[in-house]
């Protein structure tokens, strides 16, 4: 059964097509990733789908009757007084309201006889029927499984205007969670969200008896739930039967293909061009009409040949940090460590020493103090001791900048090379003439990245401090990032929730437990090991 229907829809935003002419069917029950550069169209799918926004050719269709929820809808509320379980609640508005209403049918039946009684057992058993069909008696349990999961219990009698934005996304997302729509769009879902809650979410889905369609840059969480890859590159889609490792391994043999397929076709039309320069040359010298004539249908044939494009060279982009002075074999040392928060304790007594080279991933759900740890490392706390040389490079969460200049005019003050190297120097970060002109504060969270990057790669920096980098950024520039860290000859504290970048760049995990530091050797896969190996012993 198809759930969703897009046939030959065609989206134009007045300059470029961002859509062309693209077809998709998902069936029930389907878990697709919809993955591709950013900007390339992913979110607008995401709302064709939703009657946000309307194709200029083609048509979309949706399993008659079929529930949608949308992750992307942040929850407005006027309301200063809505806590957030008014907002879990309202989201089964119906059930509460019946609920209400038999609790009324329960109170008159104690005050009613006769005949009137009878009618009011007869309401109040069809009613209930209805109620007991809705999963009513279960909401509770039901909502209190979502909000574990979730992990928003200490949010639960907050007002919803006084979260952040990352907590009320997250009540947004658990709010949809509980309405159990038959089709699940979810535009960025582990966005803001912990380890723990991300595998908590991914057990969920697997679960999950409807159809989702996802778009994530998390490759580990892609691995994990999705058996359908759709590739959005240039308007086009590509449908992949599998997960994201899946999609990578057909990806590479397509392109190869791809590439012996344009090949061939080049040294065709070399061919044909080399005939039909010969036959025109016979014709001259021997002054004969035939000859031009062939050369002539040779010519046609070539127009009238459908070409196939080059394919796209996965470019690898060579980026060098200058590290300047080595540092000493200490670079971070924390001892006995105390910090407190209106009588709410942070860390007790934490200890943590990071060697010179080290690539040091800090762990810890939502509000264990990650992102405090990395705010006194960066205000020298007295029990921090810093080593000798240090120079500290630091990219925190909401990335700034001072001024609102252009991509060019921020990085020419902070360029070190010739100023006539510094477009080709730009390009290596993916920003191209068309985007260096860009004001700094229309940047996406991708581009802030790379020109936060580009800038703190200037200076002699020999201890990066990275606060959750890989948010709102997507997969090539994850991939870039990686590289360019994997090569850097400094040492790394980074926070992160993105599995697969912890593997490929951490050396030792530092997991916040218990308001204490817990370091273990190697990268994710390996801390999961060691969590899995003590936990099945005890």
């Amino acid at each position: 059964m198809i759930d969703i229907s897009l046939n030959k829809v065609t989206v134009n935003y007045g300059y470029k097509d961002v859509l062309k002419d693209i077809s998709l069917e998902i069936s029930k029950g389907e878990i697709v990733s919809l993955i591709g550069p950013n900007g390339s169209g992913k979110t607008t799918i995401l709302k064709l789908i939703m009657g946000i926004e309307k194709p200029d050719t083609g048509a979309i269709s949706i399993r008659k009757n079929a529930t949608i929820g949308y992750l992307d809808q942040m929850i407005n509320i006027e309301k200063e007084d809505y806590k957030v379980k008014d907002i879990l609640y309202s989201s089964v508005k119906n059930i509460i309201d019946i609920e209400n209403k038999l609790k009324n049918y329960e109170e008159k039946m104690t005050k009613t006889k006769g005949k009137k009684l009878e009618k009011i057992i007869v309401k109040y058993t069809n009613l209930q029927e209805k109620f007991m069909n809705l999963g009513g008696y279960e909401i509770n349990e039901k909502i209190g499984k979502i909000v574990d999961g979730f992990n928003i219990g200490h949010l639960i009698d907050s007002y919803y205007n006084n979260l952040s934005g990352g907590e009320k996304r997250v009540v947004s997302f658990a709010t949809l969670m509980i309405n159990n729509p038959d089709i699940l769009l979810l535009d960025e879902p582990t966005n803001h969200l912990d380890i723990q809650t991300l595998e908590w979410l991914e057990k969920y889905l697997k679960k999950y008896k409807g159809t989702v369609l996802l778009v994530s840059h998390d490759r580990y969480f892609l691995d994990k739930i999705s058996n359908k890859t759709v590739l959005l590159e240039d308007g086009h889609l590509d449908i992949y039967y599998g997960n994201y490792s899946y999609f990578l391994e057909e990806n590479e043999k397509r392109v190869m293909l791809d590439f012996k397929d344009y090949k061939d076709q080049q040294k065709k039309i070399k061919a044909m061009k080399e005939s039909i320069k010969k036959l025109r040359e016979f014709g001259t010298l021997g002054d004969n009409e035939a000859f031009f004539k062939r050369a002539k249908s040779i010519e046609k044939r070539l127009e009238k040949m459908e070409k196939i494009s080059k394919p796209k060279e996965k470019s690898i982009i060579p980026l060098e940090f200058n590290v300047g002075n080595r540092s000493g074999n200490d670079v971070l040392v924390i001892n006995k460590l105390n910090i407190k928060f209106d009588n709410r304790i942070i860390f007790e007594n934490a200890n943590m020493t990071i060697k010179y080279k080290e690539h040091v991933c800090l762990l810890g759900h939502n509000g264990s103090g990650k992102s405090t740890l990395i705010k006194e490392i960066i205000n020298n706390n007295n029990s921090i001791n810093i080593g000798t040389n240090i120079n500290i490079g630091y990219i925190s969460q909401n990335i700034t900048f001072d001024s609102d200049e252009t991509i060019y005019e921020i990085a020419r003050k902070n360029y070190k090379g010739e100023e006539s190297h510094l477009r080709s120097a730009l390009f290596k970060f993916l920003f191209t003439k068309n985007t260096i002109s860009k004001k700094v504060s229309k940047l996406s969270g991708g581009e802030k990245v790379r020109l936060k990057l580009f800038c703190l790669m200037q200076k002699d920096i020999n201890f990066l401090i990275l606060d959750e980098p890989t948010n709102h950024i997507d997969i090539t520039t994850r991939e870039i990032l990686e590289d360019t860290l994997n090569e850097y000859k400094g040492t790394i504290l980074f926070v992160s929730h993105d599995r697969c970048f912890i593997n490929k760049i951490a050396t030792k995990i530092v997991s916040i437990e218990d308001n204490k530091l817990v370091e273990y050797i190697g990268n994710y896969d390996d801390y999961k090991e060691t969590i899995n190996r003590v936990y099945k012993n005890n």
